[in-house]
């Protein structure tokens, strides 16, 4: 899977000597860890985006508009150094700390405990300021775990630092600085007008070298790499390393596009960096709740095929597909029932599966949404009232079942071996043939419940119906795996 080969982009750096990070900056390498991880820049500080005083700092408990005390243009430029030099004030370096023990006989039963020797670790990340009284975003993995964040600005000011929100779904957090004045704050712009192919801007804090610029374009969008339930990455080819977590990835415009978040391991030019629009739909929570509740619809999706598309009479794959229901949920209350086909969510369409979450979590709980979907080839609609989504194991996984008889049936159609099901209902799956149109689709311990929307009684009663299937025909089977449903469409050949 993609997101095995995946690291975020702003993981703990740690374990690079700190003479090589000296080497780096072109300084002598201290014999400790500097306080802060970013080298002080070379360069005169940048001029202040207008000739204006610098604003006061709002009240602890006002709020001001991210879009206040703008730095952008107006239009599209080609001289990016001069874009660079206005938007890297709003731009800031991280450095948290965490004291962990080592432990030296952990694992070792015949030495008594030990509380060890206290360690301060340390790691980096980037962030932007949102609002100019101290209002900071970074990616929620730069913090996690911090007992100290440090934040250094362009101009070479320090602040201490304090996390005020977090959404580990988004990987999104919320800073506060401390005693902060005079900061200019940067603009969020609009992800989803974003293009493949336009060009973008990254400034970051990788391996410590501060205020690092780089410039790419916009590689794809919608990118799911198997980081959450909410993937919808930008790609993008603009050098991203660790380091670079959380910080701004803007236009030609300097507006705000994305937040980069991961790379891809052992990978050249493969980053990603989480659209700004989700930024923006969390924020007001972030900023007053220090979290973020959403709605759940409480079903299980999957992607429609076009060979499910074909198999439950839809003129095209798009949508999600329930396979199942939660017992006691908003979906189960308002009627919803497996094999719908989820189309639109309160009138907007919904293109593919993973949208549906996405499209769901925008809402808090005890929204009504209206919820259309096609039900045995017909039109119908329901108004749902969300629950509350909350942080829930994963789902558990399949035993293997016991064989209930020996002498599995064949059913050479489909290129699967199948007997009883133990539990009287269905046609177990034990063989599956790799070659098969079958494979990848079942599994051993797979319980076929249903073929073609008609209950399966036992495993002679699904050859039965699978012996006279013209080729080139879709085969729906409902299949039970653990205590999950799913659809599977297998096209006979």
């Amino acid at each position: 899977m993609e997101a095995k080969n995946r690291v975020r982009s702003g993981q703990s750096w740690r374990g690079v000597s700190w003479a090589l990070a000296a080497a780096l900056v072109g300084c002598a390498a201290p014999r400790t860890p500097p306080a802060t991880a970013a080298p002080a820049p070379t360069e005169a500080p940048p001029a202040p985006p207008t000739a204006e005083a610098p604003p006061a700092p709002a009240p602890a408990s006002t709020f001001v508009a991210p879009l206040a005390n703008p730095v952008s243009v107006q239009s599209p430029v080609t001289d990016v150094a001069g874009l660079v030099e206005r938007l890297k004030p709003t731009v800031v370096n991280i450095t948290t700390s965490q004291v962990t023990r080592m432990n030296p006989h952990e694992g070792m039963p015949f030495f008594p405990p030990f509380h060890g020797q206290e360690r301060r670790s340390k790691s980096l990340g980037t962030g932007f300021i949102v609002d100019p009284s101290g209002m900071i975003v970074t990616n929620a993995h730069v913090v996690q775990g911090a007992d100290d964040i440090r934040v250094r600005l362009a101009d070479d000011r320090e602040f201490d630092a304090k996390v005020i929100g977090k959404d580990s779904k988004l990987d999104l957090a919320l800073l506060k600085l401390e005693n902060a004045s005079g900061l200019a704050a940067a603009v969020m712009g609009d992800s989803d007008g974003l293009r493949v192919g336009d060009w973008v801007i990254a400034i970051g804090n990788p391996f410590g070298l501060g205020h690092t610029v780089t410039l790419g374009i916009t590689s794809a969008k919608g990118r799911s790499i198997g980081a959450g339930p909410y993937d919808d990455f930008i790609q993008t080819d603009a050098s991203i390393n660790p380091g670079n977590s959380g910080g701004p990835l803007f236009n030609l415009k300097g507006e705000i596009v994305g937040i980069p978040t991961a790379i891809r391991q052992n990978a050249q030019g493969i980053g990603f960096a989480v659209p700004v629009n989700a930024l923006k739909e969390v924020l007001p929570q972030l900023r007053d709740k220090g979290g973020v509740r959403r709605g759940k619809l409480g079903v299980r999706i999957q992607p429609l095929t076009a060979e499910l598309a074909q198999g439950l009479g839809l003129p095209k794959a798009r949508g999600a597909l329930v396979s199942n229901i939660e017992p006691n949920s908003a979906s189960s209350r308002a009627g919803v029932q497996q094999g719908d086909v989820i189309t639109q969510v309160n009138g907007l369409d919904v293109p593919h599966a993973d949208d549906l979450p996405r499209m769901v979590a925008r809402h808090q709980p005890g929204a009504k949404i209206k919820v259309s979907l096609v039900r045995a080839g017909k039109p119908l609609q329901l108004d749902v009232v969300l629950d509350p989504l909350l942080d829930e194991p994963d789902d558990e996984s399949p035993s293997p079942a016991s064989p209930s008889r020996p002498g599995p049936e064949s059913t050479s159609r489909l290129g699967i071996q199948i007997d009883d099901a133990p539990s009287g209902n269905g046609a177990r799956v034990r063989v599956v043939s790799p070659t098969s149109i079958a494979a990848g689709q079942l599994a051993p311990g797979d319980v076929i419940v249903e073929i073609n929307k008609s209950p399966v009684q036992n495993a002679a009663d699904a050859m039965k119906r699978t012996e006279n299937i013209a080729p080139g025909q879709v085969l729906l089977l409902k299949v039970r795996r653990g205590t999950e449903h799913r659809f599977v469409a297998l096209k006979v050949k």
